[in-house]
């Protein structure tokens, strides 16, 4: 017999509203929380779907020298305090730390080898499994890189582009990478024009229609995984270091440095007309920062260092503690409380329940002033906390099955009625912002599902549907189904699949 649904049949939990987008009526506050184990910089900061984030690597600078780390840490926001965890199999600094569908962490890339000094370019790669808290090789990169970005696709595999040695003298041509977590091998993907040794660049972006934006002082390119290939698209105004994709579906890239100094410049890219405009500047001029997108659609960016101006010459004037909020709607930053310290080259990681956690870096008092790798960590809370999303169970099931139904029926796909590859389903949800062209990630087994719509639940208020396709590759039987929204994890249910 197909169980059915009914506004009885599912437990509503955890349900979300969304505040306006409205800077000036946000500011928000930063409190120290326990310190990392490790004094560390440049290195990655991951949410894990437990709701943990992990801190793996980096370099320890003082001034007498640089150590490289293969130490990890985990933060545990429950309890505000770091763990130790195990070692990767090599120091990196500059490296990238991606979430795959699975739930592992892909380690890739970076400056390692000797524990002492800079590194030099590791072609090297792993994988973190938290359940198991170990780390393990996987496939070589087809080409040694750091300061690279790491971007999960729509496929599931992750695409490796920019970073150094992306592209060298004449003609800066560079080959971008793919990884397949099934065969845990590296690939070639489409060619483009890198910039070489680039510590300051802004990172790619992953775009909502799931295209991927690769800027750079050259005309932007965009990487197409239907093709596997590059092509270019609008000019920058200025060069960036930091960039975050906007609810609106547009790219916000912000601060940075040239010949000139910081800059405090900013502005837009726009998907639909391939072109980028100018928006307002920072209320500082900073590199180093950070800019994180909050469930809100307000950007927060923290720390970096800047400039002393006087007429036409400025000078550097150390790492700084100020922080700010970047209102799409109104196009402008504004100032918020400074942050407990000052903070560069740190990590700013978004929380399941809306904080920010603003871990290390290395701080500069001024020209010939350095404070070396710091332990240091913070929270910032908005004034409005918005949680993760959360999908629906049910309640005779004790939350364990979730609220999923063959699309466009009212049957549950259970052990009686599974769902087969290639069937659409309908997913019920809280958290997801309407309205938002951004669009989630549902893992099906370990595999990205295609996403067929997103809407609110008829007759369910406060939820959301998404509509998906289901994987092939999948295991008959019960099966683990998540959703990533704003790089923050449901809660795991299960559905059955044959």
């Amino acid at each position: 017999m197909r169980r059915f649904r009914s506004g009885l049949g599912i437990s509503l939990f955890s349900l979300a509203t969304f505040a306006p987008l409205n800077a000036h009526a946000q500011s928000g506050s930063f409190t120290l929380t326990s310190p990392m184990m490790t004094a560390r910089s440049q290195h990655t900061a991951t949410l894990l779907p437990n709701g943990q984030v992990l801190i793996a690597g980096g370099a320890q600078s003082t001034s007498s020298g640089t150590r490289l780390l293969d130490s990890t840490e985990l933060y545990d926001p429950t309890t505000g305090r770091f763990t130790p965890a195990a070692s990767m199999t090599t120091t990196r600094r500059g490296h990238a730390a991606t979430l795959l569908p699975d739930g592992r962490i892909l380690i890739t890339g970076g400056y390692g080898g000797s524990d002492s000094g800079w590194g030099t370019a590791l072609s090297t790669a792993e994988l973190y499994d938290p359940s198991s808290d170990r780390f393990t090789k996987t496939g070589d990169l087809l080409a040694a890189t750091g300061f690279h970005t790491a971007v999960l696709l729509a496929t599931g595999q992750v695409l490796i582009v920019g970073g150094s040695g992306a592209g060298t003298y004449p003609n800066n041509i560079a080959m971008a990478e793919l990884y397949d977590p099934s065969t845990g091998t590296f690939t070639s993907a489409g060619t483009y024009v890198g910039r070489d040794e680039c510590d300051f660049c802004a990172p790619a972006v992953l775009l909502a229609d799931g295209t991927v934006l690769f800027p750079g002082q050259y005309p932007a390119q965009l990487y197409d995984p239907d093709t596997n290939q590059f092509r270019l698209t609008g000019l920058m105004i200025d060069d960036h270091s930091t960039a975050t994709l906007l609810l609106t579906g547009k790219v916000l890239f912000a601060g940075g440095e040239s010949d000139f100094g910081r800059s405090a410049s900013a502005e837009l890219y726009d998907p639909a007309t391939g072109a980028f405009s100018a928006t307002g500047s920072m209320t500082a001029r900073r590199v180093w920062h950070t800019l994180t997108l909050l469930p809100s659609g307000l950007v927060l960016s923290t720390g970096g260092e800047t400039d002393t101006c006087g007429g036409t010459a400025c000078s550097f004037a150390g790492t700084v503690s100020s922080a700010e909020l970047y209102d799409p709607v109104a196009g402008v930053f504004h100032a918020i409380s400074d942050m407990a310290v000052a903070h560069e080259g740190h990590t700013a990681t978004l929380l399941a329940d809306g904080r920010v956690l603003i871990a290390g870096g290395v701080t500069y008092g001024g020209i010939g002033l350095f404070g070396g790798s710091a332990s240091v960590a913070e929270i910032y809370r908005p004034d409005v906390l918005l949680p993760a999303p959360t999908l629906l169970g049910m309640s005779d099931d004790n939350h364990a099955h979730g609220a999923i139904y063959h699309a466009r029926t009212t049957y549950i796909a259970g052990s009686e009625d599974p769902a087969a590859a290639g069937d659409e389903i309908d997913i019920l949800c809280t958290g997801v912002r309407s309205g938002s062209v951004i669009l989630p990630q549902v893992a099906i087994g370990g595999r990205l599902a295609d996403i067929v719509s997103v809407g609110v639940t008829p007759g369910v208020p406060g939820t959301q549907t998404v509509r998906v396709r289901v994987p092939t590759g999948i295991h008959a039987g019960s099966v683990r189904v998540r959703l990533t929204y704003l790089g923050r994890s449901s809660n795991a249910v299960t559905m059955a699949v044959k």
